[in-house]
């Protein structure tokens, strides 16, 4: 009976179920559980199990930076109205939910890429799916779809994902066919789909990446129409780690 109970188990796809049932009813007799109680339990077991194995599996397609979480990051040296807006938005995520975007400007080293990874950690870990490219990287993608005449098609694939984190979009060449597929891109997800992007330059600075004024004031609306703004300053965030890691070193 307990072999077949396994096989039934197995071909439903339930391993969590398969690796507890036993000994769940051995606690079920020793606690006088209902059948109710026990099924309910070994339910929890199957759910907490495929959260794992989901958040697992969507933490690898990501792309993100393992060591760069909330709980890695020194806010210490943010601004206070940074921190507020950080604070906000991990603790209601409805904005991703909601197709709105989170733009995170500041110069090099500020801390602009650890806080876009560790928004997705965050947010994978509350079912939320997330993908993070590179600028480069996204544009090259689009570019080759472009080329093959698959643009649509390879933007629709990306609907997939909740959240798309665009890093550096600052280090897109200014050339008409990469910043067309990138326009194309921001168009694509307005309205629909969550963007986080980092950049070095400000907004005023951003025709540095689009080829005309035109498509570069069309491409900003579209981002900070339903968008947090977290505007990063001061000295270089890897700069104040090193040397706090120098200092820990020499005592």
């Amino acid at each position: 009976m307990t072999d077949s109970v396994a096989l039934l188990l197995k071909e439903l796809r339930l391993p969590a179920f398969h690796r507890h049932y036993q000994s769940l009813w051995e606690t079920a007799i020793e606690k006088n559980w209902s059948h109710t109680d026990y099924l309910a339990a070994l339910c929890e077991y199957e759910l907490s199990d495929r959260y794992q194995r989901r958040t697992q599996k969507w933490l690898r397609e990501a792309r993100l930076a393992a060591n760069k979480t909330f709980s890695a990051l020194d806010q210490s040296g943010f601004s206070r109205p940074c921190n507020a807006a950080l604070a906000k938005l991990q603790q209601d995520s409805d904005w991703a939910h909601h197709a709105d975007n989170v733009l995170l400007i500041g110069p090099s080293g500020t801390g602009k890429t650890h806080i876009a990874n560790a928004l997705g950690h965050q947010l994978t870990e509350q079912g939320v799916r997330c993908k993070l490219f590179p600028a480069i990287a996204l544009v090259q993608h689009l570019q080759q779809a472009k080329r093959d005449l698959d643009l649509m098609t390879a933007m629709t694939r990306l609907d997939k994902y909740r959240v798309i984190i665009i890093d550096d979009i600052g280090y897109v060449k200014k050339t008409d066919a990469e910043t067309q597929v990138l326009f194309e891109f921001i168009a694509h997800r307005y309205e629909s789909g969550s963007l986080i992007v980092t950049a070095n330059q400000p907004f005023s600075e951003w025709d540095q990446i689009f080829p005309d004024s035109m498509m570069t004031v069309a491409a900003v609306d579209r981002l900070i129409h339903h968008a947090t703004i977290i505007e990063l300053e001061g000295e270089s965030y890897r700069r104040q780690q090193q040397l706090k890691q120098a200092g820990k070193s020499k005592k």
